[in-house]
C-alpha cells in the first residue's frame, strides 16, 4: 500500500522540481567546477562525488534488491514490497551520483539524486512497520502489541507517508534560488525528518515492549522453534527486524543533525559523513533481510483457516 503511493509521489515530485528549477537557474557557474567544489555556488553537493565509492554502493544495493526480488517471487512476503521498491529507487539515486560526478554543477541531476537517496528510506521504514504486525500474528502474540495490529500498521504507515510528503515538500523549496524560500524549505524538511524520527522511535519502543512481553510471558512461544535450525527460528526474524531498525535509527539521527547544520554544514558537505552516517546504516538495514527473508518465516494464511479462527474466537464456548 505505502510503496506505490510513495514511489508515485517521489517520481512526480522529481519531474516537477527538476523542470521548474531548469527554468529558474540563473546563477553564474565557474568555468572549472572541479577547482573549488566546496565554495562553488552551483555545486549543491559541496564536493565531487567519488565514482569508486558510488560504484561500490550502487552494485551493493542493486545486488540486494535483485536477491530480494527473487525472494518475493520464490518465497512470498509481498508485505515487504515497499522495501524492494525503495531499494530500486535508492540504487537509481546512486546512478545519478555517477552523472553528478561529471556534471557537479547540474542542479537538475542533484535534485534527482538527492530526492531518491534522502527519501527512499521512508520505504524501508514502512516495510518494518508492516513486518511487526505480520510477525505478531504469526506467533499468535498480537495481544502483546501496545496497539491493535491492524491499526498499528495503518497508523505508522500513514505517519510515514505524511512525513515523506513533508520532507519532499521541504526538499523542493530548499532548491530555490531565493534564499528565504530555500531556508524555509530546509526548516520544513527538518521538521519532516524530526517527525519521522519521533514516530520511528515510538515504533521501536512498541517493538521492544512486544519482545519483552513475549519473552517473559510466553514461554511456549519462545520455545516453539527450538528444534528448528536457528536460521528457521522466528526469533531470528525478530532479531533481524531489530537490527534493521537500529540501522534506520542511526541514519535518521544522522539526517536530523545534518539538516540542522544547514546547507553548507560540515556533514552535508562531507562525502565521508554521507557514507558513514547514511549509506552504511541503510545497507545494514536492508542486507539483513537477504539471508532472513520474512517470506520464509511468515506464510500467507489460507482464507478458510482464517475464517475458522475468527469463527472460533467469536463463538461462545460449548461445555
Amino acid at each position: 500500500m505505502a510503496g506505490p503511493i510513495l514511489a508515485s509521489t517521489l517520481f512526480l515530485l522529481t519531474l516537477f522540481i527538476t523542470s521548474a528549477q531548469a527554468a529558474t537557474n540563473s546563477v553564474i557557474c565557474p568555468s572549472n567546477p572541479y577547482l573549488d567544489p566546496r565554495n562553488d555556488p552551483c555545486n549543491a553537493l559541496g564536493y565531487i562525488a567519488n565514482n569508486a565509492l558510488t560504484a561500490v554502493a550502487f552494485a551493493y544495493v542493486l545486488l540486494v534488491v535483485l536477491i530480494q526480488t527473487y525472494q518475493i517471487i520464490r518465497n512470498g512476503g509481498r508485505f515487504m514490497l515497499s522495501m524492494v521498491i525503495g531499494e530500486y529507487i535508492y540504487a537509481l539515486g546512486f546512478a545519478f551520483r555517477f552523472a553528478l560526478h561529471y556534471n557537479p554543477d547540474s542542479l537538475e541531476i542533484f535534485i534527482s539524486e538527492d530526492l531518491m537517496i534522502v527519501l527512499s528510506p521512508c520505504f524501508f521504514i514502512a516495510a518494518n512497520y508492516a513486518l511487526l504486525g505480520r510477525l505478531a500474528r504469526e506467533i499468535d502474540c498480537a495481544h502483546h502489541v501496545l496497539l491493535p495490529v491492524k491499526r498499528l500498521t495503518l497508523i505508522f504507515v500513514l505517519s510515514d507517508v505524511i512525513t515523506f510528503v513533508i520532507q519532499a515538500g521541504g526538499a523542493s523549496l530548499s532548491t530555490s534560488k531565493v534564499q528565504s524560500a530555500a531556508t524555509t524549505g530546509l526548516h520544513i524538511f527538518l521538521v519532516g525528518l524530526i517527525m519521522q524520527l519521533v514516530s520511528f522511535i515510538f515504533f521501536c519502543a512498541i517493538y521492544a515492549r512486544f519482545l519483552y512481553k513475549v519473552y517473559t510471558e510466553e514461554e511456549d512461544v519462545c520455545m516453539r522453534d527450538s528444534k528448528q535450525p536457528w536460521y528457521n527460528d522466528w526469533r531470528t526474524l525478530a532479531a533481524t527486524l531489530a537490527v534493521s531498525s537500529i540501522g534506520l535509527l542511526i541514519r535518521s539521527f544522522y539526517r536530523v543533525v545534518e539538516a540542522s547544520q544547514g546547507f553548507r554544514g560540515n556533514l552535508s558537505t562531507s562525502e565521508t559523513a554521507f557514507y558513514l552516517g547514511d549509506t552504511i546504516p541503510i545497507c545494514l538495514a536492508i542486507i539483513v533481510y537477504v539471508p532472513f527473508w520474512p517470506g520464509r518465516f511468515i506464510k500467507p494464511e489460507h482464507p478458510y483457516v482464517k475464517d475458522q479462527k475468527e469463527l472460533y474466537i467469536s463463538s461462545p464456548s460449548i461445555v
